[in-house]
């Protein structure tokens, strides 16, 4: 057995050992969906970004910063890190805030329902189902990440590779749930952010330092070290920039990332957690970008477009002994899992308490519930499966796919509930029909040089939900004086408590 191989043994094992060790901790619905609220800024901060950046910061960013320099994959990189400053600025401390004094919602179908005092259970339903579908191909894309990093690792078929990856995740995360996440994303966090830090320097290193690499680099197009040029020679174009930038709107509408702001222990605690998620998110964007630039030249052009994903892990192979390779690789089944379980975890969530029991059976136990949550848990996985079966699928397609489908579905809408009082129901419904159809249809038609669908999908989606929120809740007919009335007093008491 070599030392790649035992390393990454090592790391399943202390996984499981998690997972094992949380499930004694996990007594009912809310340790298992959102941890008691009990998170601190550390592990608020870690798993936040962990489950946010998934495979493709690892793989997929690499990938495209491999294929095409600097010019798409730079502004991909700013507006995510500008996305996650706002989201933790102006959404984090609201959130929680507003969800506890929301009927003490412990997921966001809930908490929309509750905000809208929604009896007749349309928000639930809606938003429930939107989350089950794009969670479905979220987490088709770590299963598919896992799978392609075990077939370099113990050389094995990809199928094989495929159920040993998801056995591995859905262990821990039927075990020990919220708990068990964060947890192992803390973990995991920590291994990402190394990983791609150490990798980005030695290679500059292996290539003769930072004067010399830059010059490698450049030999293969002035756009791989300017990004305000396309691979064409001309200046990147507007559309382009924004599209790239307007993946930083995705933030406002990921639930799995708006469950951690939920979780915290405490909201003077959010500006701590804040602080370290920028730093980690800043470095290991600029590591990732670096790691995929830099490997174009340290492994010499020498992966196919198909291959380009793989940079990361050809980089390690050369650059570190095994054992330590074996490690750092860990990194990306870091990655894959951290975002994976949470995700996992939230369209448990949507089901069991959003539909099963409010629609199903509304007297189930508790015991129940977790016993549902599990079920829903092991079938999400199953179809995912069954979409992560094609090897040869771009991480990075599928991640962008899921990522417009929340931003622009349940962003607008998040915003709204928390800064404009007269946000009602009927807005709030229409917001997420309209944000959703408008970004599947876009991407749908995307795909003609030059045109005007080759906008990010998220951009256009995003924005029709906003006006689809406003106009449905300006000609509202409806009595919402009751839900005015209770925003207002949520309001006064987030101010009070914020002086």
């Amino acid at each position: 057995m070599n030392a790649t191989v035992v390393a990454f043994l090592l790391y399943l094992g202390v996984m499981i050992l998690v997972g094992i060790l949380s499930y004694q901790k996990t007594k009912n619905a809310s340790d298992f969906f959102l941890g008691g609220r009990s998170l601190g800024p550390w592990f608020t901060a870690l798993s936040a970004e962990a489950s946010d950046m998934s495979a493709w910061l690892l793989m997929g960013l690499p990938g495209l910063a491999y294929a095409t320099g600097l010019q798409s994959a730079f502004w991909t990189a700013v507006g995510l890190v500008l996305g996650t400053y706002l989201n933790w600025l102006i959404v984090a401390k609201r959130i929680r805030h507003y969800t506890i004094n929301a009927g003490n919602s412990i997921t966001i179908p809930e908490f929309l329902t509750n905000r809208f005092h929604d009896k007749t259970n349309v928000l639930n339903i809606i938003s429930s189902l939107f989350i089950l579908f794009f969670f479905i191909f979220y987490t088709a894309s770590g299963f598919s990440a896992c799978a392609k990093l075990f077939v370099s690792v113990f050389n094995i078929s990809y199928g094989s590779a495929l159920l040993l990856g998801v056995f591995v995740i859905l262990l821990y995360t039927l075990l020990g749930g919220f708990f068990a996440v964060c947890s192992t994303d803390f973990i995991q966090g920590s291994i990402m952010f190394v990983a791609l830090v150490f990798t980005a320097i030695f290679g500059i290193a292996a290539l003769g330092g930072v004067k010399d690499a830059f010059q490698s680099v450049a030999a293969f197009g002035e756009e791989f070290v300017n990004p305000f040029v396309a691979p064409e020679g001309q200046s990147i174009s507007a559309k382009e920039i924004i599209s790239s930038i307007g993946w930083g709107l995705g933030y406002f509408g990921m639930p799995h990332i708006l469950v951690r702001f939920m979780a915290i222990r405490s909201s003077e605690e959010v500006k701590l957690s804040r602080r370290i998620a920028m730093f980690w998110v800043i470095i290991a964007m600029a590591a990732a970008l670096i790691v995929g630039i830099i490997g174009k030249a340290y492994l010499n052009n020498s992966l196919s477009d198909a291959l380009r994903e793989q940079v990361f892990i050809e980089s390690l192979k050369g650059l570190f002994p095994a054992f330590i390779a074996g490690i750092f690789l860990c990194s990306i089944f870091a990655a894959s899992m951290s975002t994976a379980d949470s995700q996992l975890l939230v369209a448990a969530s949507a089901f069991s308490k959003d539909v099963y029991k409010p629609l199903i059976r509304k007297k189930a136990s508790d015991n129940e519930m977790l016993i549902v949550s599990r079920i829903t848990v092991l079938v999400v996985a199953l179809i995912a499966i069954f979409i992560a079966s094609d090897e040869n699928s771009k991480i990075f397609d599928i991640v962008e796919y899921a990522w417009a489908g929340f931003g622009a579905v349940f962003g607008p809408i998040i915003l709204c509930s928390l800064f404009w009082r007269k946000t009602t129901k009927l807005g709030a419904l229409l917001g997420m029909v309209v944000g959703g159809v408008v970004m599947i249809i876009w991407a749908n038609l995307s795909g003609g040089p030059g045109g005007i669908f080759d906008l990010y999908e998220l951009v256009p989606g995003f924005a029709a939900g906003l006006i689809a929120i406003f106009l449905g809740s300006i000609f509202d007919r409806s009595d919402n004086k009751e839900v005015f009335d209770e925003y207002d007093k949520i309001n006064a008491s987030y101010k009070q408590a914020t002086k």
